[in-house]
C-alpha cells in the first residue's frame, strides 16, 4: 500500500481538522462521498465519466454530500447513480480528500467504480451532461485540480480488483442469558435490524458469494444480503465457534486454512464469522498478501473489513473498515 493510504476505515473524522482549526474549537467537517466510474473504451483503452454542472459551468467527477444518519457507501452509490444514471459496483477506496471550502472543513472518501446496467441518465438542473472520456482528456477538461488529482490516484492503482469482505455477525444478546444450544442463538431485534441494513450497504460491492459459520447469529446477518442478491450461503464449519461445546471455542488453524483457500481463489467473496476468529483471518489474509498489520484489527458487531485485491495478483491494493450503519 501506499505510503499515503491510511490502513484505516473510511468514515474518519476523528484527527481531522485539528480542534484549533477555528476560534469556537472543533469543526466538524461536511462529509461527501463519490465514485469515478470507468468502462473499457469501444476503441480500446479506458474510459472515466465525467458531469457537467450547468449553474457552475464545471466539469466534475460525481460526487455529494452525504445525508445525516446516511452511511458513506449507500452515499457514494447514491450520488454516483443520481448524477450518472448508471448504478456504481464499489471497487477499490482512494485516498480521500480533505480541504477547506469557504472556510469550512470537508472530507471526501473516493472509490473507483465499474457501472453495472443500463444508464437511465436525464439532464436536469443540477447535470445537464455524463460524458465519458479518456484519462488525458479527463485531465484537461475537469475543472478543478482536487478532481484531477482523484483521476490520477485512481490510475496510480489496480482498475480491477475483487473484494473480500470479512463481517462480524450483529447483535444477538448475551452468551449468559442463552440457555440453548449456542449454535441456535438468534440475532436480536437491533441484530436483525443491522442486517437488513447491511443487505443494502454490501450491496455497494455487487453480487459476491456468501460463506458463513454455521452459527444461527451468522446465517442471520448474511440472509438478506444474500436474498436480495440471489446468491446462495454456503456454511463452514472451520468458521464457526462453539462446535465443539464450548461456545467460544475456535478452531483458529482450521479457518486461517479455510479462509486463506477463498482468498486464493480469486472471486469476490463476502465471509461471516465471529470476533473470536476476525483477528486471525484478518492477519492470515494480510500474511497472503504481503501487506503490514499497523493498526488494531478486531470488529464490533457488525462492522466488517473489505480488501481489495487485483485480480490475478497477491497483493492489497486497499483495505477499508465500516460500522454497520451510518450516522
Amino acid at each position: 500500500m501506499a505510503d499515503d493510504y491510511p490502513f484505516d476505515e473510511a468514515s474518519i473524522t476523528s484527527a481531522w481538522p485539528p480542534r484549533d482549526a477555528a476560534p469556537g474549537g472543533y469543526m466538524e467537517p461536511i462529509r461527501a462521498a463519490g465514485a469515478v466510474l470507468w468502462r473499457e473504451a469501444p476503441g480500446g483503452g479506458r474510459e472515466v465519466a465525467l458531469v457537467h454542472r450547468p449553474d457552475r459551468q464545471d466539469w466534475t467527477l460525481p460526487k455529494g454530500k452525504v445525508k445525516n444518519g446516511e452511511h458513506v457507501l449507500d452515499a457514494a452509490v447514491r450520488e454516483a447513480a443520481e448524477e450518472t444514471g448508471l448504478r456504481p459496483v464499489l471497487g477499490r477506496r482512494l485516498p480521500p480528500q480533505r480541504y477547506l471550502r469557504d472556510g469550512w472543513p470537508k472530507l471526501v472518501d473516493w472509490w473507483v467504480a465499474r457501472p453495472s446496467g443500463e444508464s437511465s441518465f436525464t439532464p436536469n438542473e443540477e447535470i445537464d451532461a455524463v460524458e465519458w472520456c479518456a484519462p488525458a482528456e479527463a485531465r484537461e477538461r475537469l475543472t478543478y485540480d482536487h478532481d484531477v488529482q482523484v483521476l490520477d490516484n485512481v490510475f496510480s492503482g489496480p482498475l480491477e480488483t475483487f473484494p473480500l469482505v470479512l463481517l462480524r455477525h450483529t447483535s444477538a444478546g448475551e452468551k449468559r442469558d442463552w440457555s440453548g444450544n449456542d449454535l441456535l442463538r438468534p440475532l436480536d431485534e437491533s441484530g436483525r435490524e443491522d442486517a437488513w441494513g447491511l443487505a443494502r450497504v454490501l450491496g455497494a460491492y455487487g453480487l459476491m458469494r456468501v460463506v458463513t459459520s454455521a452459527a444461527a447469529r451468522c446465517t442471520e446477518t448474511v440472509l438478506p444480503y444474500a436474498a436480495e442478491q440471489g446468491a446462495e450461503v454456503r456454511t463452514l464449519p472451520a468458521l464457526t465457534a462453539g462446535v465443539h461445546g464450548d461456545a467460544s471455542a475456535v478452531d483458529a488453524e482450521a479457518a486461517c486454512r479455510e479462509f486463506g483457500r477463498l482468498l486464493d481463489e480469486g472471486l469476490p467473496t463476502l465471509v461471516c464469522t465471529h470476533g473470536e476468529l476476525v483477528g486471525h483471518l484478518m492477519r492470515e489474509a494480510l500474511g497472503r498478501l504481503d501487506a503490514p498489520v499497523t493498526q488494531q484489527i478486531s470488529l464490533r458487531k457488525g462492522n466488517f473489513w473489505v480488501l481489495h485485491v487485483p485480480v490475478g495478483e497477491r497483493t492489497l491494493a486497499a483495505v477499508e473498515r465500516h460500522p454497520a450503519s451510518g450516522g
